[in-house]
């Protein structure tokens, strides 16, 4: 049985043959670009005099390709991180997994998150109320099938009374709520303690009903207004 110690020496073994194959590769090409075989001499880079013209003809050419390299990869992070974008994956997430901090991320794909959009409704004008959870690709689609659910104006008899849009790191960007009083849809801000919506779990659950029992009560101030 290979233990958690084991697996982590195969994986430190893995990204030191990684390194090595890439570091190959950029010499090689280097090579290729001075008009040498990969076999020809030099084979390595101690293989010519430290100052003779060659040698610093070679190693700035190595050092064009390590440079086009960096070139190619911020292009590689950028269109992996959009498709992780468009997956789910959190700013948190690719942080996590390019070695930087969130905000690093945020500032460095700033579009790459944002594709993913989350329409919570809650349904009926008093508990117990029912919560739908739909997916949409467009932030505009997600709010105008939000107000467009709320707006019917069937909610006393157990439509959609309220409805909020969260995006892709499940934070409340746009909500609303069915006004008795106009009789219309109207758009309202949440309180901070429900600005960020847990995925699952028990912690979702209370976010729900926090959220319903701020919809009555808004729903009450606003019934009672003279």
């Amino acid at each position: 049985m290979i233990d958690d110690v084991g697996l982590g020496d195969a994986e430190d073994s893995g990204r030191v043959s990684f390194s090595t194959t890439l570091q190959n590769l950029l010499w090689a090409e280097a090579k290729r670009r001075e008009g040498l075989a990969p076999h020809d001499h030099p084979h390595g880079l101690n293989a010519l005099q430290a100052d003779s013209p060659a040698t610093r003809r070679l190693h700035l050419r190595h050092l064009e390709v390590a440079a086009e390299c960096d070139l190619v990869a911020e292009q590689v992070m950028a269109d992996v991180a959009a498709r992780a974008g468009r997956a789910g994956a959190s700013y948190p997430e690719m942080g996590s997994a390019a070695r930087i901090t969130r905000q690093a991320a945020r500032n460095r794909w700033p579009m790459a998150v944002g594709t993913r959009w989350y329409l919570h409704t809650l349904t009926g004008r008093k508990d117990p109320h029912d919560v739908s959870l739909a997916l949409l690709r467009s932030r505009d689609k997600a709010v105008s099938t939000g107000w467009e659910a709320v707006r019917k104006g069937d909610a006393a008899s157990g439509g959609v009374v309220a409805a909020l849009v969260c995006d892709s790191e499940h934070r409340v960007v746009w909500g609303c709520l069915f006004d008795f009083v106009q009789y219309d849809a109207v758009t309202t801000d949440l309180p901070a303690d429900l600005v960020e919506v847990p995925d699952a779990g028990e912690a979702h659950t209370r976010w729900v009903s926090r959220w319903a029992r701020f919809v009555n009560s808004e729903i009450e101030r606003r019934a009672a207004r003279p």
